[in-house]
């Protein structure tokens, strides 16, 4: 009798190749500790995470201070890298900042190189003419350099580079600090070796278009906010031009929300293909059991926490705080942050005899934040155009129950926030009413919030963004 023949064994599967490391040349205006709103956060949260996805950055500020998180990513600030001297005198003066000179140096004042509506391609060739041109009077106005003798040749060395001068902020200089950038920023990429460039917000864009254009990287484009959300009908032209080249210039442009994605495409007609949406996150839940501050003694507290300009609605929270204080006196309203609109809303709010129950803060920052956000019993986002918006996020972090506008991107994303229009004044007092009457409901929206930012990582969003960079460099 036959024996039957033993089964072939089926093999194991194979082993997925282990993932390529990506190196990503990311641009951005701010990075932790040195912040002034949401975009030095995100950013700081997407280096994290993309650390977690085999994504290797190097991201690049104007001014680099010394203490930034440099944990996760490699931070280089322009003002930390060498330049010839000729090229760093050519660059100052063809953007028409002041001249951070060695002594007997000589700088001439030209035009900006910055001008509204110029193409990518004639601002790049601008930018090298004048260049060109301050080069070379340079060289006809300096007298003959004196020999050296041999012992000075550290020193003559020492002296043959040097840095450009940038403040990091959002000054009366910035214009010409963003094409400074551009041209830094350029250089380093010449040098440097990566996979793609990723420039965040309108600042960057000059300086994300010439570095893709010196080394023939893609360009990603990453939209935290639009010239439009921030300055409603009153937009400056030479930002929306900006904005515009950078969109047209991208390889792909990420969008915090579906919100902002829709901007762009109606406002900057960019083509949805090249659009991908990839929600911000959250980074501070992990501290929330860290905080326990002492409250201070009076009735509860509704927290406005951002700038005080037109796009967050700070008209409309004062109108919602007289609503309340009329049915409930003891409540107390915090409006911190600064902005162009504070000085008339301390006079708004006395004009409308909130003087003893609206407190202004001014500017706030690290450990200051988190400790507002403790002391809250309700925080409170009425914006009238927000592409984003990670504050309900960082209030909900510490288990603080949140109102939103409908006119914001994280409104997609939050089920445990209450939800209203920004200019509905009234739906916005009833609803801070019931949070503060009904302990069930902010224990409710509290443990809603909790579930809700379990998916709201940085590590799962940078899984989304090493995606993005794979379209391209696959």
């Amino acid at each position: 009798m036959a024996t039957a023949a033993a089964p072939t064994p089926i093999p194991p599967p194979a082993a997925p190749p282990p993932r390529r490391t990506l190196r990503a040349l990311m641009l951005g205006w701010e990075f932790p500790p040195h912040i002034s709103g949401g975009l030095g956060t995100a950013c700081h949260g997407l280096t994290r995470g993309l650390s977690h996805h085999d994504v290797d950055v190097l991201f690049v500020v104007p001014k680099a201070f010394g203490d930034e998180d440099r944990g996760a990513t490699r931070v280089l600030g322009c003002n930390e890298v060498p330049l010839d001297v000729e090229e760093a005198d050519a660059i100052t003066a063809a953007t028409g900042a002041p001249a951070a000179r060695r002594p007997g140096s000589r700088a001439v004042a030209v035009d900006s190189a910055l001008l509204p509506y110029l193409s990518a391609e004639q601002y790049a060739e601008r930018l090298a003419a004048l260049a060109r041109e301050e080069a070379e009077r340079a060289a006809r106005a300096a007298p003959p350099p004196e020999p050296a003798p041999t012992s000075d040749r550290a020193r003559r060395v020492q002296v043959a580079k040097r840095p450009l001068s940038f403040s990091g902020f959002y000054g009366p200089d910035l214009m010409a600090e963003v094409a400074r950038y551009a041209s830094v920023v350029a250089t380093v990429a010449r040098s440097e070796s990566f996979d793609v460039v990723h420039a965040h917000d309108w600042m960057t864009y000059p300086a994300g278009i010439a570095a893709a254009r010196a080394t023939g990287r893609p360009l990603v484009v990453h939209v935290h906010a639009c010239e439009h959300d921030r300055s409603g009908e009153h937009v400056n032209p030479a930002i929306v031009a900006i904005e515009r080249e950078g969109l047209d210039a991208a390889d792909r442009v990420v969008c915090v929300s579906h919100y902002t994605a829709g901007v762009v495409r109606r406002v900057y007609g960019t083509p949805a293909e090249k659009i991908r949406v990839v929600h911000n996150a959250v980074t501070r839940r992990e501290q929330r059991e860290g905080w326990h501050v002492t409250r201070p003694a009076g009735g509860p507290i509704v927290l406005f926490l951002g700038r005080v300009t037109f796009q967050k609605g700070p008209v409309y929270f004062l109108e919602a705080a007289a609503r309340v204080v009329r049915v409930m006196p003891q409540v107390r309203f915090v409006m911190g942050g600064s902005g162009d609109l504070l000085p008339s809303m301390v006079e708004r709010a006395a004009a409308m005899g909130l003087a003893r129950h609206v407190r202004f803060t001014g500017f706030l920052s690290g450990a200051d934040v988190e400790r507002m956000y403790a002391m809250a019993d309700v925080y409170v986002m009425p914006s009238v155009s927000e592409p984003f918006g990670i504050s309900p996020l960082e209030a909900m972090a510490l288990d603080v129950p949140v109102i939103v506008s409908r006119q914001s991107g994280v409104a997609e994303v939050l089920t445990s926030a209450l939800k209203v229009d920004a200019w509905d004044v009234a739906g916005l007092a009833d609803k801070i009413l019931a949070v503060l009457r009904r302990p069930a409901l902010r224990a409710f929206l509290a443990a809603e919030g909790r579930r809700d930012l379990e998916s709201m990582r940085w590590d799962l969003r940078a899984g989304l963004l090493r995606g993005v960079y794979e379209e391209l460099v696959a």
